[in-house]
């Protein structure tokens, strides 16, 4: 089960010291154009395609899968 699912709209304001282990972080809209690089980060995969961003698909969640962890997470916090 995820604790916190964080969607992460951009990344100037945002501190990743908030994030714990249990947490997964979705890098959303212009957040994409950060390179996700620590463990259990993503990018929305619809968001990097529309920049013409190429991110290795293990490292992306899809719409459809976002709205599944929103679900299924104890609490969504969008920064």
């Amino acid at each position: 089960m995820v604790k916190t699912l964080w969607l992460v709209r951009k990344l100037g304001d945002f501190s990743s010291d908030l994030v714990d282990d249990e947490d997964i972080v979705i890098l959303i809209q212009d957040g994409v154009l950060r390179f996700p690089t620590k463990k259990n980060w993503y990018v929305c995969k619809e968001d990097a395609q529309a920049r013409g961003i190429k991110i290795p698909e293990n490292l992306t969640k899809s719409y459809e899968e976002i709205a599944d962890l929103i679900v299924k997470a104890k609490r969504v916090i969008v920064w």
